[in-house]
């Protein structure tokens, strides 16, 4: 987040930053954290994260790569296993409800 901005507006500027899309509205689902929200990095660093998830409703644009953090963007169902998804990210969704039945 940067200093001022409220959630909402974090996951707006997230969401254009990262994939160069924009939602007519973000519909907030929950709040993760706890033990489960662990990470270490690479270098050693070890956090516990929080995260706010929203649903992006109304999606406006392409899906870009803005960055190099990213190689590639699609949409994906969420009624099969998406192959080689990011294991923290399968958890969050997991975690939010959106993946039931794999």
């Amino acid at each position: 987040m940067e200093l001022g901005e409220s959630l909402e507006e974090a996951a707006a500027r997230e969401l254009y930053e990262e994939a160069g899309l924009r939602a007519q509205t973000l519909k907030f689902i929950t709040f993760l954290s706890g033990k489960d929200m662990y990470y270490r990095y690479p270098h050693g660093d070890e956090i516990y994260n929080v995260a706010a998830v929203y649903e992006a409703i109304g999606i406006e644009g392409t899906p870009r790569v803005n960055d190099e953090e990213g190689l590639e963007l699609r949409y994906f169902s969420l009624e099969e296993p998406i192959a080689y998804l990011n294991p923290s990210v399968e958890h969050i969704l997991r975690r939010a409800g959106y993946i039931r039945n794999w």
